[in-house]
């Protein structure tokens, strides 16, 4: 029998322990090794949704210590027949998370990867939005230096002007009202910003209003967990 590589989603928000389907926790049980952005998060995160589970019966391994290291490892794993879970920080592994170079590799290998179901902050962002689902873009963190910021910016209003698409993005959390400055600085007084904060947490907020609405209302989103997403048309 081949390795299976599971790619197990995890909690957006510790108490929405909801989010996760039952089925996920015979699927750990399930795998022998476990391949984990944060092995701590991941380790309460598991106890969090079955106590029965023997956290230390697992191998583990913390995906981006010692990159090269960790690929042979992954390749070993494999050849050794062992089934794999794969879990990210928060989310959905592979989408916005160092797990795709994991992946990457067990397709090349040739060996099923199993998406399962779980919450993915993109797309419950986009849902929530009103933008445009049909054609989108996720294109990351902006840059950091404040002018090379400022042209990203605008390339992406323009991009998602001519497209008429959704661009999506992200922030480190303490930078996230320097960032909404900025798009209220740059951006063309009609276009659309949407803010999902905290999603499925209890404190969720999602808002989407033109750039000239938001400079009436500016709420403060310091260190949370915050997705973006621009529409100009």
């Amino acid at each position: 029998m081949s390795s299976v590589v599971y790619l197990i989603p995890s909690v957006l928000d510790e108490l929405a322990i909801n989010t996760i389907p039952l089925y996920i926790i015979d699927t750990v049980k399930d795998c022998q090794v476990i391949f984990a952005e944060n092995e701590r998060t991941a380790r309460r995160f598991l106890k969090s949704i079955c106590k029965e589970i023997i956290i230390d019966d697992y191998e583990w391994f913390t995906i981006h210590k010692a990159e090269e290291e960790q690929r042979n490892t992954f390749r070993q794993k494999i050849k050794d027949k062992k089934n794999i879970a794969i879990i990210s920080e928060a989310g959905c592994p592979g989408i916005a998370d160092p797990g795709q170079i994991l992946i990457d590799i067990a397709q090349q290998m040739n060996i099923t990867v199993k998406p399962l179901v779980g919450p993915s902050s993109i797309l419950l962002a986009l849902m929530a939005s009103g933008m445009n689902g049909q054609h989108f873009e996720f294109v990351g963190y902006l840059p950091i230096d404040n002018g090379e910021r400022i042209k990203s910016i605008k390339e992406l209003e323009n991009s998602s002007h001519k497209k008429n698409s959704t661009i999506i993005f992200i922030e480190t959390p303490y930078r996230n009202n320097q960032l909404i400055e900025t798009l209220l600085k740059t951006c063309r007084p009609t276009t659309k910003i949407c803010i999902a904060a905290e999603l499925t947490g209890p404190n969720e907020y999602v808002k989407t209003k033109t750039v000239a609405d938001w400079k009436n209302d500016i709420t403060d989103f310091h260190k949370k967990p915050v997705i973006f997403l621009l529409s100009s048309f």
